[in-house]
């Protein structure tokens, strides 16, 4: 069953320079007729991609090619220029951990807020909270307001929501580094029983190895185009044949 479908997806998005162009900056250069309209940069180009269920699909590229963009895309982070999504099940993305958290809330508070941001109702958040806090090892913390922990705590808190409600589909961006080496070992051992299961997986990874022996598609991006997509050997050589001619030039 097709589980992901993205047709002539495209993303524009305002540079660092606009981002940084403040209100009162704006009104100051327009009174004094120095306004210019703040430049946008196409940070995906039409891309067409499918996923059945239980799929395993690798995404490479250089740092800035797009993949991190493509992950916010289908996990709803970020909505598209032009172009359509359509996802079915619930995600669980492993991209940017504890950035759904309200600070001012509680542990257990945000715990339920972020399972129903995820898809998943207020009653069955309660019954996973405990298994939820003993996973992160946030058990003393449960009703610490998220802005008195450490970055690290809120990220374990961010991995372990994300993952302890079986999700359909798993987006991981990069390798976790999440906490100690004992931690450390506790999310590879969850990631490899969600892996192991029907669930969908994206990954981004620089990892060549790691993308060859886990994934059974994989698709090539640079400069926000999809360059090649197919089997992970095919589109690894390709992608290092491309890299390796570069480097002599």
């Amino acid at each position: 069953m097709e589980i992901i479908r993205l047709a002539q997806v495209s993303l524009w998005r305002r540079t660092q320079e606009e981002f940084s162009y403040d209100l009162k900056k704006t009104l100051l250069s327009i009174v004094e007729g120095k306004y210019r309209q703040p430049v946008k940069k196409l940070v995906l180009d039409k891309i067409d991609l499918a996923l059945n269920a239980g799929d395993k699909l690798g995404i490479i590229g250089a740092n800035g090619s797009g993949k991190s963009t493509l992950l916010k895309i289908i996990s709803g982070i970020l909505q598209p220029t032009s172009g359509s999504i359509r996802v079915r099940g619930n995600i669980a993305p492993l991209i940017e951990l504890g950035a759904g958290f309200d600070a001012g809330m509680s542990v257990i508070d945000n715990i339920i807020l972020y399972g129903v941001l995820l898809g998943f109702s207020k009653a069955e958040m309660r019954e996973r909270t405990q298994s939820i806090l003993d996973f992160a090892e946030l058990q003393d913390y449960s009703l610490v307001p998220v802005k008195g922990l450490s970055s690290g705590m809120v990220a374990r808190l961010g991995f372990a929501i994300a993952t302890d409600v079986q999700p359909d589909i798993l987006i991981l961006d990069e390798v976790l580094s999440v906490g100690d080496e004992s931690f450390k070992n506790k999310c590879k051992q969850r990631i490899e029983k969600i892996w192991n299961d029907r669930a969908t997986v994206l990954v981004v990874s620089h990892s060549m190895e790691f993308i060859r022996q886990s994934c059974q598609k994989v698709v090539w991006l640079d400069q926000g185009k999809l360059m090649f997509s197919g089997s992970a050997d095919e589109t690894v050589n390709h992608y290092l044949s491309h890299v390796n001619n570069n480097s002599r030039v």
